[in-house]
């Protein structure tokens, strides 16, 4: 499942033996995997800068999800064809989501633990902001130019009657600067091909004899050219109405066409630029974006991992992609990581608040191994930290029992700090 649940616990022994027991008991019946969630020492302030920092954080925790599942969608819409290999692209330093988020590490390069917090929340704030004012702008400017290029693609759609003919006809197909004579486009039903080589020269007088010529044709029906003197061209279109002939109405400007096809040409080199991968960059896809086989690091065990790529790094290798896919690509991983920071910083200011000072918490990622079994996981939560809260968590733990003056929602209230981190929308 990519769903993880981040809790934390007081640090003392009676709680740290507790989160064994959680751990031991999780694992015997297959509950969840659970690792540790390094959090750094911030600098604490004051009780009431935390209570309006925990009402900020949980506004831009909401920012920052809605942000990178929009940034998810985008890769998905850019990619078109190619929609399959969206989630190759959706990656946070180089390595899945779920990777990252199982072996959190404070960056304390981009964010500093030894700033104040509000200045470390500050820094967040401003960074998704930005990336989402630039994505508004990078993506109103793709979608202006898919608009175009399929307003532009209607014309080449469509049947005889209503589709451009700039990409069918040619300049020998008539015939042109002349005083007296000019060449008309006449769709005729196929039924009616016999009909028409019999009957156009005689529709009108002043027809060119062995004129017509058919220069392509659809299902229904197909284009011939015919060839007459200017002054009879309404008698013409009157004749041949009269015997299901439509004169379709054209006049050969090549300056016009040659516009229209370079302008389809234009747009549509523009958009392949915006996104698309090279065919090498996707077949080697396992080198363009390694497989990073990261192992689990078991609650209790402080080994980690290696970091991944830099966003850098990664942007350099990403050469065979087009700008839009690539600023994507490394400001979906930017704005990945943000939001997990926010996530970190979420824990340590309820942790604070809840469990008082000085600061003494342990936190712990939980990932449900089943669907099915969540609610049997969060009982064992609730059984296993009711201490911290006895009145609530007998509230929790049996939904009949009503205490008077207090209102709990057994699905939002619980013993110990505990967000979410679901990871299913942007599969």
């Amino acid at each position: 499942m990519s769903e993880f649940w981040l809790i934390s616990a007081p640090g003392d022994k009676e709680n740290v033996q507790a989160l064994e027991r959680m751990n031991t008991v999780t694992s015997k019946s297959n509950l969840s995997y659970n690792t540790k969630f390094a959090i750094p020492d911030f600098k604490v302030g004051t009780l009431d800068s935390l209570v309006g920092l925990s009402d900020e954080l949980g506004k831009l925790d909401t920012f920052a999800e809605s942000l990178i599942r929009r940034m998810a969608q985008s890769v998905v819409e850019v990619m078109e064809d190619s929609k399959g290999k969206a989630q190759e692209h959706l990656l946070a330093n180089g390595v899945d989501l779920t990777s990252f988020v199982t072996h959190f590490e404070w960056d304390m390069a981009k964010y500093p633990a030894k700033q104040p917090l509000v200045s470390v929340v500050d820094t967040i704030a401003k960074q998704l902001a930005q990336i989402e004012m630039d994505l508004k702008s990078r993506t109103a400017a793709y979608n202006t130019l898919k608009t175009n290029l399929e307003n532009l693609e209607k014309k080449f759609m469509g049947n005889l009657f209503t589709r451009t003919l700039s990409d069918i006809v040619s300049k020998e197909d008539f015939v042109l600067d002349s005083e007296y004579l000019i060449t008309l486009l006449v769709i005729v039903p196929k039924p009616n091909y016999s009909q028409w080589q019999k009957t156009y020269e005689s529709l009108s007088d002043m027809v060119v004899p062995r004129s017509t010529k058919l220069i392509t044709e659809d299902k229904e029906g197909g284009l011939f050219t015919v060839t007459l003197f200017r002054k009879v061209i309404e008698d013409f279109k009157t004749k041949a109405k009269e015997n299901k002939f439509t004169v379709r109405e054209f006049y050969y400007d090549e300056k016009e066409i040659k516009r229209e096809r370079e302008e389809m040409a234009r747009l549509l080199s523009d958009k392949k630029q915006q996104y698309q991968t090279s065919c090498v960059a996707l077949k080697k896809g396992s080198s363009t974006f390694p497989d990073h086989k990261v192992k689990v690091t078991p609650l209790g065990n402080p080994d980690r991992p290696a970091a991944g790529q830099t966003d850098r790094e990664r942007e350099s290798e990403g050469e065979g992609e087009g700008p839009l896919l690539r600023w994507l690509k490394v400001n979906f991983s930017e704005a990945f990581i943000a939001w997990i920071h926010v996530k970190a910083l979420r824990v340590f200011v309820e942790s604070v608040l809840r469990y008082g000072l000085p600061v003494n918490f342990r936190a712990v990622l939980l990932q449900p191994l089943k669907k099915s079994s969540t609610k049997r996981l969060r009982e064992v939560l609730n059984s296993v930290f009711r201490h911290l809260d006895e009145v609530a968590a007998t509230s929790i733990l049996d939904a009949s029992v009503e205490i008077p003056g207090l209102q709990l929602n057994n699905q939002d209230y619980f013993p110990y700090v505990y967000f979410h981190i679901d990871l299913s929308l942007l599969d």
